[in-house]
């Protein structure tokens, strides 16, 4: 813990004392590693909830779309009693592009516990967390999770997890953490795993004995470093952090100190700690507590919270920059303003850089014109989670394909990020990954299989190059496979990405669309839409089974003078269409095309709506 103060580094520790009362310790894993299930059994038998309360699973994702989604987006923090002893636990994403997520609440934390899945092992977002933690030096403790499946290698995990150890480790204590076994689902954690199965005690004790309390000094001026944000409709808003010395009371002024070191007085009016999945009001809060206060409605991430007498600040929270951008701007199509609430400049502005505030790994700047704004973020789901919560709040724009950040190094070089790709699948399946990897200009950095069919192959890969991959790697592997990346550096540019998709069937004229006309278009590839969509010129309709683009008429009926009196003229029977996702929507477009994105639709379209100005566009691009 890093302090800024006036008083030297001897009187610093003379008043520096371990809170033996508390222990606050992040949850950090890799996807679907079991994060949030774990977290489920801790509350359960930490018995905060009333015996007959319905909470039902994961009970930290409350978000819809965690629950939705089956992951973990936003950090969150929680409070549980252990033999009188407060153990606050923050759980923290584990997808790579809520990373940032991560990094802004590890440093409210004096210990983690480091969840690896008994049949995955270290995965690239195992090393991404792990490093993290140790470069703020928290104690770990290691959890083997999900030993009860039939695919576990308990020791082939622990020994991988050892050489991550040793590769990131700052020094030598850090290599000296205990291990667990667990079956996050069921609530039991095993110090061996064939011990009996009961409960969740070991973990419980193992942190009380192996997680420092947080040394403060309780006495010195009151100073915190806002890491969260939240909000109701009655308090406002919620400032979020952990009191890195001193007491606070409500109703008390302190200094607010923003990222350029602005110093504004303000008014802390109420203090909250937090038990369970609660807050509750508190006279008094002092250093190593997490708390929650109202009364600073401009607070932001990685802002000071200061004594009034002594505006020190804290250094703020480091980031790591954003790898992916892409234009959110105003729905100009002719169906434009009829499902949405918001649709104006003014209303996309606001909303996007209101979502600064609480989002720390985005960034948002204005656009070539007043009706475009360049976003940009850590990754695809990233991006598309902000566009879905919007379309759920009521906001219709439309937004462009996803593009990599670039950037030039000390030489004029250009740079581009790139990431280690793993994927888990059949070895049958090897040969059509790597013809398909190899045109995204990925390299094999490494394959390993076992006896029974699996394998695991590893890649560097151009971001750029996973763009749109993830849609064909399920059609590759045909389901049998997944697929994760983390960012490994930004490395020069690798050339030119040929784009695979063949081109896509366009909608000649506005109306409704037929099943006759939709027919026809099944003649020439495969279609988006069902009969009865409202369909305008330019809409994307389906894709083409050649690489050029096709013009078709989907509002057409069979004329009533050609229907003949037998019933198999009369029934047309359509292949069902294609339904994509808002993810799928992202990563098929191509750069002449967008997705439009209301409460009510997601729509597929040309930049350019009209076959002319497509025409006279690639006319001036050929003389070019």
């Amino acid at each position: 813990m890093q302090i800024i103060d006036n008083m030297s580094t001897e009187t610093q520790e003379t008043t520096l004392r371990e809170r033996t009362d508390i222990r606050n310790i992040a949850i950090i894993a890799h996807v679907d590693h079991g994060k949030t299930t774990l977290v489920d059994g801790l509350l359960k038998q930490s018995h905060i909830f009333r015996v007959n309360q319905q909470v039902g699973e994961l009970i930290m994702d409350s978000n819809d779309q965690e629950r939705e989604r089956g992951i973990t987006i936003l950090s969150k923090n929680t409070a549980i009693i252990y033999e009188d002893i407060k153990i606050n636990i923050i759980d923290t994403p584990g997808h790579a592009d809520f990373g940032g997520e991560v990094e802004r609440v590890l440093n409210m934390a004096d210990g983690c516990i480091l969840l690896i899945d008994a049949a995955e092992g270290p995965m690239p977002q195992t090393r991404f967390v792990l490093q993290k933690a140790l470069e703020l030096d928290l104690k770990p403790i290691v959890i083997i999770n999900k030993i009860d499946r039939k695919d576990a290698r308990i020791d082939y995990v622990i020994e991988k997890t050892q050489d991550l150890f040793l590769e990131l480790a700052k020094s030598d204590h850090q290599l000296d953490f205990p291990i667990l076994y667990a079956i996050g689902r069921n609530g039991v954690a095993m110090y061996n795993p064939e011990d009996e199965q009961k409960d969740l005690l070991p973990l419980f004790d193992t942190i009380l004995k192996v997680v420092p309390g947080p040394r403060v000094d309780t006495e010195a001026p009151f100073q915190m470093l806002v890491a969260a944000l939240d909000y109701d409709d009655y308090k406002g808003k919620y400032a979020v952090g952990l009191i890195k010395r001193g007491r606070i009371t409500p109703n008390t002024s302190v200094a607010r100190i923003d990222r350029e070191g602005n110093v504004t007085r303000q008014k802390i009016t109420l203090v909250f700690d937090y038990k369970g999945l609660s807050r509750y009001e508190v006279a008094e809060a002092q250093a190593g507590d997490i708390v929650a206060f109202t009364g600073i409605t401009d607070a932001n991430i990685g802002e000071t919270i200061a004594d009034i007498d002594h505006p020190e600040a804290l250094p703020s929270i480091e980031i790591s920059e954003p790898t992916l951008k892409m234009t959110f701007a105003v729905n100009n199509s002719p169906f434009s303003g009829r499902e949405g609430k918001f649709s104006t400049s003014r209303q996309l502005r606001s909303r996007l850089y209101r979502e600064l505030e609480t989002n720390v790994s985005l960034r948002v700047v204005d656009g070539g014109s007043p009706d475009e704004f360049v976003v940009s973020g850590r990754g695809e789901l990233h991006l598309s989670v902000l566009i879905e919560t919007m379309r759920r709040e009521g906001y219709e724009f439309q937004v462009s394909r996803p593009e990599v950040i670039t950037r030039e190094d000390e030489n004029g070089h250009l740079m581009e990020p790139v990431e280690h790709l793993v994927i888990d699948t059949r070895d049958e399946f090897i040969g059509v990954l790597t013809e398909a990897l190899s045109s995204r200009k990925a390299q094999l950095t490494n394959m390993i299989s076992d006896t029974n069919g699996n394998v695991r192959i590893e890649y560097d890969i151009p971001t750029r190059g996973l763009i749109g991959f993830r849609n064909s790697f399920l059609t590759l592997t045909k389901g049998n496979g997944a697929m994760n990346s983390l960012l490994k550096d930004f490395e020069p540019w690798v050339g030119k990405i040929n784009s695979t998709r063949m081109g896509a069937l366009v909608a000649s004229e506005q109306g409704v669309a037929m099943t006759y006309g939709l027919n026809n278009a099944q003649l020439r590839g495969s279609t988006f839409i069902e009969p009865t969509t409202p369909v305008y010129e330019g809409m994307i309709i389906g894709l083409n089974v050649r690489p050029d683009d096709l013009v078709v008429n989907v509002c057409k009926e069979k004329q009533k003078t050609n229907v003949r009196s037998s019933t198999s003229d009369i029934a047309v029977r359509l292949t069902p269409p294609v339904l994509m996702s808002l993810e799928q929507s992202l990563d098929f477009i191509n750069n002449d095309e967008l997705v439009e994105v209301t409460p009510k639709n997601i729509r597929l379209r040309k930049r350019l709506l009209t076959l002319h100005d497509r025409n006279r566009m690639r006319s001036r691009e050929a003389g070019e």
